[in-house]
């Protein structure tokens, strides 16, 4: 009996492509499940867990009744969902809210300038400032929160039960506790 017959059977019984096909699929598995790799982002090599403060402004969010915002669970204590570069973070506390001031600059006849409050009848548009507070992994090129960067000037989408609006990240700090 003759190794391998005319039709590329191996002892008649096994046709050599088939062979192939099974040691590449039985290679792929044991690749996949005994050799799997390292695990875990490239960001999460060589990289320490701090608890980390982002201020965010939001200018201009129009609003009928801000309580009524602060009310229902966007509140001081409270968390919001946070969405960095369209990639979902995931809920993250909330420090403090402070409304800012609507001012316009008045020159004044002698010259010198005024902050005054703004008389303009948009009631609705609010101006706030954010602290939220969570943990950020530290990498040489700065904390990330989730698999993203925060840098200042980068923008948040923050979402939650009844709102989703973008604010700026101003200001960044690390408690190195």
């Amino acid at each position: 009996m003759p190794i391998l017959d005319s039709k590329g059977r191996l002892f008649g019984k096994i046709n050599l492509l088939d062979l192939g096909a099974g040691l590449v699929i039985l290679l792929v598995i044991i690749g996949i499940f005994i050799y799997p790799g390292t695990s875990g982002s490239v960001a999460q090599v060589g990289t320490k867990t701090l608890p980390i403060e982002v201020d965010l402004v939001v200018r201009g969010l129009n609003v009928r009744d801000p309580e009524q915002l602060f009310k229902q669970g966007f509140n001081k204590g409270g968390k919001t969902n946070v969405i960095i570069r369209n990639q979902p973070h995931g809920e993250i506390g909330i420090k403090s809210i402070q409304e800012l001031p609507r001012t316009i600059t008045v020159p004044q006849p002698d010259g010198s300038v005024k902050e005054l409050p703004d008389p303009r009848a948009n009631n609705f548009s609010r101006d706030f400032l954010l602290t939220l507070e969570g943990k950020a992994q530290v990498t040489n090129g700065g904390p990330v929160l989730g698999n993203s960067k925060v840098k200042i000037g980068m923008p948040f989408e923050l979402e939650g039960f009844n709102y989703n609006f973008n604010a700026s990240v101003i200001d960044i700090r690390l408690n190195n506790k």
